[in-house]
């Protein structure tokens, strides 16, 4: 397992004494796990907190992991995150597109911003959220500095992702490009019935899905 997947949750080191260590009986003695390698063993991933390049790396790393040990078996993504970097999170999507496994998602707490569109880029008809969780789509910010020219090219840049974005958005929730694209010009925030009517995910949950729904 990954020995340092409990960096998921935070970079401050004092904090992560407080993650579980969960132990196990096996054939050879007892072993310990901290609970988020322990997860991993079943197949389930926590994307929790900002979305960038540290946590990116960490995320891709175990889903090629998962793949590497059953390229079938579906991997699930637990989500609870304000978005973040662009570039990260389409580092995220590429490898969930890339791999073989069906990618399950679930949203708890919230997916906002990037968050969302790694929640509906999930397989289809395993794009999951709790009851109480909030999505939020919007169009990509950032700052431009320098001189005029630099300027420009950065706007140039920008735009293409704010187009690149909603396409994905599009592809995924098959709502129309010119409705993301509006809904997208502010932060448009969803409860989950409407995150479902839009496309974002498939269902509601309060409970788990039983073993023949394809999820564990």
């Amino acid at each position: 397992m990954l020995s340092n997947v409990r960096n998921l949750h935070t970079t401050k080191k004092n904090l992560l004494n407080l993650v579980p260590i969960v132990v196990e009986q096996t054939g050879r003695g007892e072993r310990a796990y901290d609970i988020f390698s322990r997860l991993l063993k079943e197949r389930i991933i926590c994307l929790m907190g900002p979305i960038h390049d540290d946590l990116s790396s960490l995320i891709v790393a175990q889903l090629l992991f998962l793949q590497s040990e059953n390229g079938t078996k579906p991997i699930h993504m637990y989500i609870n995150s304000p978005g973040g970097s662009v570039t990260a999170g389409l580092a995220i999507y590429d490898t969930m597109q890339y791999v073989k496994p069906p990618v399950a998602t679930w949203c708890v707490g919230q997916a906002c911003s990037m968050g969302s569109l790694l929640l509906a880029a999930g397989a289809p008809g395993m794009r999951h959220s709790l009851p109480n969780a909030r999505i939020m789509i919007h169009q990509p910010s950032g700052g431009a500095q320098g001189q005029a020219t630099d300027i420009q090219i950065q706007a140039e840049e920008i735009l293409k992702l704010k187009k690149q974005l909603t396409e994905i958005y599009a592809k995924h929730t098959k709502s129309s490009y010119d409705l993301l694209y509006s809904k997208m010009e502010r932060d448009t925030f969803l409860n989950p019935e409407e995150a479902q009517s839009l496309g974002l995910i498939d269902t509601v949950l309060e409970h788990p899905p039983s073993s023949t729904e394809g999820t564990s």
